[in-house]
């Protein structure tokens, strides 16, 4: 096995990684400003909760432990934590939880 092989690997495992983290706490954050939001079932309520910026600092929290946790596991090992980087981090966290957020906030999930 070459040593390109491996470290092919380790980036792939790498990458799948930092995209699943992203996700999951993009969408767990969702969730967390769904039950900060409490009952949505009216539309004034729903459009309530939507202007809420507590859900948005949940948001923000997730991204930044992210960075922290990144930063102590050591994920990266001796590459460049680069801009790309947090704006991949970043952009993934807010995308997953603003989709999920405006499926919860539209469905009534919690009505």
């Amino acid at each position: 096995m070459s040593t390109e092989s491996i470290s092919d690997r380790h980036e792939h495992v790498r990458s799948i990684s930092v995209t699943a983290l992203s996700a999951l706490l993009g969408v767990g954050a969702a969730f967390a400003s769904l039950a900060m939001a409490g009952d949505v079932s009216s539309v004034e309520a729903a459009s309530a909760a939507a202007n809420d910026m507590r859900g948005l600092l949940l948001v923000l929290g997730a991204i930044l432990v992210q960075f922290v946790l990144y930063d102590f596991t050591d994920i990266y090992g001796e590459d460049e934590f680069g801009v790309k980087h947090y704006l991949f981090i970043t952009f993934m966290t807010f995308s997953f939880w603003f989709v999920v957020f405006g499926i919860l906030l539209t469905t009534e999930a919690m009505g």
